[in-house]
């Protein structure tokens, strides 16, 4: 496994426990949307570092 999909599973558990242990509606959908940023971050910096002259282009 490499660190991209270990990160995306870790971003998974913690948005499971969050659904199971919060029970505000409010900070249940705040903690699923940073974990769901934070996903997104991770998965958009990859190809940063993947590709970097992609953007030169």
């Amino acid at each position: 496994m490499n660190r991209l999909s270990i990160a995306l599973v870790c971003y998974l558990v913690l948005g499971a426990l969050a659904w199971t242990t919060l029970t505000d509606p409010r900070f249940r959908a705040g903690t699923l949307a940073i974990l769901v940023l934070l996903a997104v971050k991770s998965v958009l910096r990859r190809n940063e570092v993947l590709h970097p002259d992609k953007d030169a282009e």
